[in-house]
C-alpha cells in the first residue's frame, strides 16, 4: 500500500524566505519533529544531484536515510527522493505566492513501504500526517517569529 500524504500551511513571509529557510536542510532539524542530525554526503548549497544524510525518529525506530536533490526550483519546488534507506520515500516542498504576501507552503511525502514497514503502511500515513502537521506549525512559527 503507498503512502502519501499531503499538508499545507500560509506563512505571513515572502515566498522567497519561506523557501531559502526551507529548503536549507542544515534547518531541518530546527523544524522537523522527527529529525535528529543532517550531514552533507555532497557540498552545500543544495543543488540538483545533492545527497544529504538525516537521521530521524519516527514511531518509536531510529531511521537513517540520505535524500537526493531531484528537482530544484528556486523559490518554488525541491523535490527529494531517498537513495539509501529502510523506507523509499519522496519529499516535495512547494511555495506559492498568497495573499497580502504571504507563501503557501505544501509538504508532500510519499513511497511504497518494503517489508516489514509495509504492515504499517496505514499507521505510517496517518502517524506522517501528524508530524508533518506539527513540522508546517514549527515552521510557521519560526518564519513569523522574526
Amino acid at each position: 500500500m503507498p503512502v502519501d500524504v499531503q499538508t499545507e500551511t500560509v506563512i505571513a513571509r515572502p515566498r522567497q524566505e519561506v523557501a531559502a529557510y526551507a529548503m536549507d536542510p542544515d534547518n531541518a532539524p530546527l523544524w522537523y519533529v522527527n529529525i535528529k542530525s543532517v550531514a552533507w554526503e555532497t557540498d552545500p548549497p543544495a543543488r540538483f544531484g545533492s545527497r544529504i544524510a538525516f537521521v530521524a525518529q519516527f514511531l518509536g525506530r531510529r531511521l537513517a536515510y540520505t535524500y537526493e536533490i531531484v528537482e530544484l526550483v528556486p523559490d518554488a519546488k525541491l523535490v527529494m527522493r531517498t537513495a539509501e534507506g529502510p523506507f523509499p520515500m519522496e519529499t516535495t516542498y512547494t511555495f506559492a505566492d498568497a495573499s497580502d504576501g504571504s507563501t503557501r507552503m505544501r509538504l508532500r511525502n510519499r513511497g511504497a513501504p518494503a517489508g516489514f514497514s509495509k504492515v504499517f503502511a496505514p499507521l505510517m500515513a496517518g502517524a506522517m500526517r501528524r508530524a508533518n502537521t506539527r513540522d508546517l506549525a514549527a515552521i510557521k512559527a519560526i518564519l513569523e517569529a522574526t
